[in-house]
């Protein structure tokens, strides 16, 4: 074969993606967020990342991602733990019981954490390094003593809503992306509970890190998936 040939043979091989190296012809599209998508960043406090109450490993890595992510935002929300001293998810609260133990409550099941983010203490401060100036909203959770919240979207009871849903539906919002700490708990059940209130919902991995306790991580992996919330990296998204 002629080496002009050849070479004809290789790059049509190339472009019909058969070379391994050369990849498919048609990459994926990026995504491109619009007005009616939001960035939803959660719990990036300093509680969650070393140095903290309830430090998440790396949790400070996902700064630098969610700022840069920010750019390709036109709407952004910022969620913060913000716990009353004394609160019932504290294993301190309950005599006899330590961290990361679980018990019943009034509501169900709760796993009990070291007393962190405690209103307006440092702890619970949002990271120095997050740069979000765009920011419209901060929603505060957790501010029942009674009661822990998870989501961003309500309450650990399941029926007491934080009021997010009902902003996002009137500034028009279709889409959500959801980042921060920590995947397993405060980031899935912000995702499930924007399915279940009709949002498209994203998980942008890399700007996540997880608490993983006792298999959580793949567990909410697992229920994401099956609700339909779609798992991507910051690469997918297209950069402003």
């Amino acid at each position: 074969m002629h080496d002009s040939h050849r070479r004809s043979l290789l790059k049509s091989t190339a472009a019909l993606g058969l070379l391994g190296a050369a990849g498919p012809l048609f990459a994926a599209p990026k995504l491109k967020p619009n007005d009616k998508s939001a960035l939803i960043v959660i719990d990036v406090q300093n509680c969650f990342v070393d140095g903290g109450t309830l430090p998440v490993k790396g949790g400070a890595e996902v700064v630098p991602v969610i700022n840069k992510l920010a750019d390709s935002f036109e709407n952004i929300v910022v969620t913060q733990d913000w716990h009353t001293q004394g609160h019932a998810s504290f294993a301190s609260a309950h005599p006899g019981q330590k961290p990361f133990s679980s018990i019943k409550l009034s509501y169900g099941n709760q796993v009990l954490w070291p007393d962190h983010c405690v209103q307006g203490t440092d702890d619970a401060a949002l990271h120095k390094d997050l740069k979000l100036p765009t920011a419209q909203v901060i929603v505060r959770k957790g501010f029942h003593r009674g009661v822990d919240s998870y989501s961003a979207f309500e309450e650990a009871d399941r029926k007491t809503a934080t009021g997010l849903g009902g902003y996002l539906k009137q500034r028009g919002i279709k889409t959500v992306y959801v980042a921060g700490l920590a995947t397993d708990f405060c980031v899935a059940w912000t995702a499930l509970d924007a399915r279940k209130a009709g949002f498209e919902v994203y998980v942008i991995e890399d700007a996540t890190r997880a608490i993983d306790l006792n298999g959580s991580l793949a567990a909410a992996w697992k229920q994401m998936a099956a609700k339909g919330v779609k798992r991507i990296q910051s690469a997918d998204i297209q950069a402003a």
